[in-house]
């Protein structure tokens, strides 16, 4: 019996070893949550939170799987990595079908979306090249980062996808920053935008962008229109006070008054029903996850390991600052989801996949530079 039951427990310590409990209960109360509002977003229909749970059980499942993966084999994938996924880009400029404002790859049983794949791709790929250079990054070392975070984020654009382009551009240019990347390139970049604003609001942006941007300015503008839907979100957030008004009972959402509030603006439908304290609670949680990526990153022993734990945890971080302040009228609507809380299997999934990675960075397993 002592002999079986030792077997059980070395059994149980493989399987969780590489896990890294902190990070994974702040996932796991985060995902909890996004079941609940969505049970209530979706009308209590029990099948939309079966539907987003089976996606979390494939998310968890990928986690623990790449969380196993030693170091110096995702970085070989890297290269890999970063090309085949650039290969479902090319496809969907063809064969993809709108949903949602972007553009999807419609398989059949379930809606891909291939930009997703860069959230993690494309930092392993900026991590892996930056790992075999002297840091900070000379001037050539830097724009050649630069191409290869613009060649996908371009790709994403042509769909078009501002969002999910703006999102896979910072998860790539996070990890130069960490890398040590000069200030001068962000008031570069800063001065370039500024640069060809005029020449993009009149030949590049399309008109539902330009809409979007005015309807920021000034969502009051057209309230029926194109500001309904800020206007609404700010209502459903302002009426939840401190407590809330209670689980489903929130009128905004159930009288369908806010939009897609199962997925872009779920956390209005949060802030409605779970009041400033549940908002607390889920930015808190965010908090935890964001910052223990980055404790992560500062005490791994490789190179690698340190930039792409350390360039998922602020990609997060923007992730949540852009849904937060489009549902909140202080950034224009983009289309971006609130991470694992917002309906949805890619991007649940994607997210998951990226916090395995790091948790394979805090098993700490060290990479010799080659």
């Amino acid at each position: 019996m002592n002999v079986i039951l030792r077997f059980l427990l070395d059994l149980v310590l493989r399987f969780v070893r590489t896990l890294d409990w902190v990070l994974l209960g702040a996932l796991v109360a985060l995902m909890g949550i996004g079941l609940a509002v969505l049970h209530s977003a979706g009308g209590q229909n029990p099948a939309l939170v079966v539907s987003q749970g089976a996606r979390y059980g494939v998310g968890l499942g990928v986690l623990w799987l790449l969380s196993r993966v030693p170091l110096m084999r995702l970085r070989d994938a890297a290269p890999v990595a970063y090309l085949l996924s650039l290969l479902p880009l090319v496809a969907v400029l063809f064969l993809g079908t709108g949903r949602s404002g972007a553009h999807w790859l419609d398989l059949g049983v379930f809606y891909f979306q291939p930009s997703e794949l860069l959230k993690l791709s494309l930092p392993m790929m900026v991590a892996w090249y930056l790992n075999t250079r002297p840091l900070p990054p000379s001037f050539a070392t830097t724009v050649a980062s630069l191409l290869l975070v613009a060649v996908p984020t371009g790709l994403v654009l042509l769909q078009p996808d501002f969002g999910t382009a703006m999102l896979v551009a910072s998860s790539g240019v996070f990890v130069l920053f960490l890398a040590g990347m000069s200030w001068w390139w962000f008031v570069a970049a800063a001065a370039g935008v500024a640069a060809v604003a005029p020449v993009a609001w009149f030949w590049l942006l399309r008109p539902y962008q330009k809409d979007r941007i005015l309807t920021f300015l000034d969502p009051e503008s057209d309230p029926l229109g194109a500001g309904w839907n800020i206007i609404q979100s700010k209502i459903a957030i302002g009426s939840g006070g401190l407590r809330g008004q209670g689980w489903g009972q929130g009128s905004q959402s159930h009288l369908n008054y806010v939009p897609e509030h199962t997925t872009d603006f779920i956390f209005a439908v949060l802030s409605e029903e779970f009041g400033w304290l549940g908002v607390v609670t889920v930015l808190a949680l965010y908090l935890v996850v964001v910052g223990r990526c980055l404790w992560i990153a500062a005490e791994s022993r490789d190179g690698f390991g340190r930039l792409l734990a350390g360039g998922l945890g602020l990609a997060l971080f923007v992730y949540v600052l852009v849904n937060g302040g489009m549902i909140s009228g202080l950034l224009p609507v983009v289309g971006v989801p609130m991470p694992l809380l917002s309906f949805g299997g890619t991007a649940a999934v994607s997210l998951l996949a990226g916090m395995g990675v790091v948790m394979a960075v805090h098993a700490g397993r060290p990479v010799r530079g080659r």
